[in-house]
C-alpha cells in the first residue's frame, strides 16, 4: 500500500490539513503491517516517527518490576500513538503492541513538529489528544484501587460504552471489543476472574455476544449502576 494524500485525510487528525501539506506528508510516510502480537512502538527508544492506525487495534503496554505486563490504553483506527515525543524529544515511554493484525501509517515527528507550527488546527488537535490520553489513563489508574473485581470490570466495560449511549443509557454495541485477556491486563486480573464476571453479566442479560466482532450492552443503566457501585453483581 502507497502513502497518498488521500489515504492520510482518512484520519481525522491530518484531514483538516491543505491538500499540499498532505502531498509534503505522504512523501515522506510509509506503511507497515503487523502481526498480532507484534511491538509497534517501543518502550526507552527514540521513535522517529508517529503512528497512525489504518487497520487492526494496538494497545500501549508496560511491565511491573516483576515483569508482569499492564495495559494502559487502547489504540482504535483512526487513532495515533507515538506523538509525546513531538513535545519533549525523549524516548516512547511505553511499548505499543498489534492485538490483531494491523496496518498503520509512520509519518516523521520532525515533519509533523515543522507543519504543526504553521498549522495551529494540528497542534490543538495533537494537545487535545495527549491531554484525553493523560485523562484516560488517570482514570485506568484509579480502577486498579478498586478492591471490588466485579465493580472494576464493569467500569472497564463502561469506559468502552459511546458517550452517546452513556448519556441516554439506550441499549448500545461495542464494536471489536477487547478479549477477556486484554481487559485482565489492563485491570491487572487473571482471565479467569474476568470470564467469570462476564458471565454473570451474560446470565443477568446486561451483555450479551455477537461473535468476536461485537459485545451487545442489552441493560446500559445496570451497567452503569455495576460501575458505580451502586449495585453489586
Amino acid at each position: 500500500m502507497q502513502v497518498t494524500p488521500e489515504l492520510l485525510g482518512t484520519f481525522p487528525g491530518l484531514k483538516p490539513l491543505p491538500q499540499t501539506t498532505l502531498v509534503q506528508l505522504a512523501q515522506q510516510s510509509s506503511v507497515r503491517k503487523f502481526a498480532r502480537r507484534a511491538v509497534v512502538l517501543n518502550a526507552g527508544v527514540r521513535e522517529e516517527c508517529v503512528c497512525f492506525l489504518f487497520e487492526g487495534r494496538l494497545q500501549g503496554v508496560d511491565f511491573t518490576i516483576d515483569g508482569r505486563e499492564v495495559g494502559l490504553y487502547f489504540v482504535e483506527p483512526g487513532d495515533f500513538c507515538g506523538e509525546l515525543g513531538m513535545f519533549d524529544r525523549g524516548p516512547q515511554p511505553e511499548f505499543v503492541i498489534a492485538l490483531t493484525a494491523a496496518v498503520a501509517v509512520f509519518v516523521p515527528m520532525d515533519s509533523l513538529r515543522e507543519i504543526s507550527m504553521q498549522a495551529p488546527v494540528l497542534l490543538s488537535m495533537l494537545g487535545e489528544r495527549l491531554a484525553a490520553r493523560v485523562r484516560q489513563m488517570t482514570r485506568q489508574r484509579s480502577l486498579l484501587g478498586l478492591p471490588n473485581i466485579s465493580q472494576r470490570v464493569c467500569c472497564q466495560l463502561w469506559m468502552l460504552v459511546p458517550e452517546k449511549a452513556q448519556e441516554s443509557l439506550q441499549d448500545t454495541v461495542i464494536m471489536n471489543p477487547p478479549t477477556h485477556m486484554e481487559i485482565a491486563i489492563m485491570l491487572s486480573l487473571s482471565r479467569e476472574s474476568v470470564s467469570r464476571v462476564f458471565q454473570i453479566l451474560q446470565t443477568r442479560q446486561i451483555v450479551k455476544r455477537d461473535g468476536p466482532g461485537m459485545l451487545l450492552i442489552t441493560d446500559t443503566g445496570a451497567l452503569k449502576q455495576l460501575a458505580e457501585g451502586a449495585e453489586e453483581l
